[in-house]
């Protein structure tokens, strides 16, 4: 079973990804963050296999929640998703300590 925490600042984007996540039998949503600080809190204590972390939230953006996530040193690997195709954001993540980097309009057999 992979556990994932859901973090985005939209309501109807966490739900989406939610029902898209709940689809897959070894796929289990432990939580969902609607901020950085929110998902840095609730990565420390839930421990998820996979934190799907969006880049532009309001507050702490999802570039430094990942370093605080990955710094932390648990077991959670960060997949950032984005709708902005940015080479500076894939760069920021990935030295932030993400895992991978997704864009939101990506097919949900990648994600």
């Amino acid at each position: 079973m992979t556990t994932v925490l859901i973090v985005d600042d939209q309501p109807l984007q966490r739900y989406a990804f939610h029902l898209l996540l709940d689809s897959v039998p070894e796929t289990d949503v432990v939580g969902e963050a609607a901020h950085g600080t929110e998902a840095v809190r609730m990565a420390a204590e839930l421990r998820p296999d996979v934190v799907l972390m969006d880049v532009r939230m309001p507050g702490m953006d999802g570039i430094e929640a990942t370093r605080r996530i990955t710094a932390a040193g648990d077991r959670s690997r960060v997949l950032v998703l984005t709708t902005f195709d940015l080479d500076e954001y894939v760069h920021a993540a990935l030295r932030a300590g993400a895992s991978g980097f997704l864009l939101k309009d990506a097919r949900p057999e990648e994600l």
